[in-house]
């Protein structure tokens, strides 16, 4: 742990690197949960951060896309911002468009997280109190990050409400395997366990059909590159500038509570590989579509649109306004858990 620097209150930031006996690190501040970097190595033994951010904490200060945070109270869009939960109406704060992002003005991602170390993981605890963007109950969230020796990176997620409310949470990593600052991610070869993605509407929220992926772009079942259907004339990719979807992962014969595999990602030349695998029933694939170049990263290169992209584990979009949804109600005495873990290896 060292001391990262001092927000514009003057709130010390702490920052804590996990390694593991390969050689794999990963650093992660206090403000925000943020994962400043993932360093891995390629087929080569090389370690380089795939894994997009800042170099001061002004910078995760400032707005940015969401790099590398928690995102919460509920991740992705809610519509309208506004919710209905057990006869009583919600109003949250509408920071994309008329639609509530990743918990509104001031959601996990900018809120100072308490961090310890427990057997050699990252603890992070923060209470979200009554009212706070909007949303009903005092919300108790703990997320651990920890590292094995076989490059994975475990997330693990639990959270306790003292009042009925929603919840969504996911980390918002953009990753480049061939390295922070290297260029573009069209030549990335992913796949997706899903059958079936959510298609939106015009502000990005789910119509609240579930469609099948099959000859369609969002058909990732099979390996193929990123960039062959990034640039697809599809309605869907279109309206979204690209992929910003979320997927229906597939978790038949799994029990609540088991992780599946969810995405693998190979680039080429580094020959790096990523797996996501996750106990949650969806998966927003988000190809960074609004990377305009006007953020200067880690390594002093600025980030070009698609110059990385996000798998965060999720339950759907807008789920506490569609009922045929995965609910995303917590009521006390119910208490949240989930794991997602990235995995990297080389081939």
């Amino acid at each position: 742990m060292r001391n990262y620097g001092t927000t514009k209150d003057g709130q010390t930031i702490e920052e804590y690197r996990l390694r593991n006996a390969a050689g794999m690190e990963v650093n992660c501040i206090s403000f925000g949960g943020i994962l400043t970097s993932i360093s891995v190595p390629d087929r080569q033994g090389r370690l380089a951060n795939v894994a997009l951010g800042f170099d001061s904490l002004a910078k995760y200060e400032a707005e940015h896309p969401y790099f590398g945070a928690i995102t919460g109270r509920y991740a992705n869009r809610i519509g309208g911002g506004r919710f209905s939960l057990d006869g009583v109406d919600y109003q949250l704060f509408q920071n994309d468009g008329g639609n509530s992002l990743h918990g509104g003005a001031s959601g996990f991602d900018k809120r100072i997280w308490n961090a310890s170390e427990s057997d050699g993981a990252l603890e992070l605890a923060y209470r979200s109190p009554d009212g706070e963007e909007g949303y009903p109950g005092n919300l108790d969230v703990n997320v651990c990050y920890s590292l094995d020796d076989g490059n994975g990176l475990r997330i693990d997620y639990a959270a306790e409400t003292d009042a009925p409310t929603v919840l969504n949470l996911t980390n918002h990593s953009y990753f480049n395997l061939r390295g922070e600052g290297e260029g573009g991610i069209y030549d990335h070869v992913l796949t997706l366990n899903a059958d079936h993605y959510t298609p939106t509407d015009g502000d990005q929220i789910p119509t609240g059909d579930i469609a099948p992926v099959g000859g369609t772009p969002f058909d990732f079942r099979q390996a193929k590159t990123i960039g062959s259907g990034q640039r697809s004339a599809h309605p869907q990719i279109v309206a979204a500038k690209g992929y910003d979807h979320n997927f229906v992962l597939n978790r038949a014969g799994l029990a609540e509570g088991e992780l599946g595999l969810a995405a693998r990602v190979y680039e080429p030349r580094s020959g790096r590989v990523m797996e996501v695998w996750t106990t949650e029933p969806g998966l927003q694939f988000y190809a960074g579509n609004f990377l305009d170049a006007t953020l200067v990263g880690t390594s002093g290169r600025l980030y070009r649109q698609s110059d990385g992209f996000a798998l965060e584990t999720q339950h759907f979009p807008d789920s506490p306004n569609k009922p045929q949804f995965p609910s995303t109600v917590l009521r006390p005495g119910e208490p949240f858990e989930s794991t997602t873990v990235y995995r990297f290896s080389t081939d």
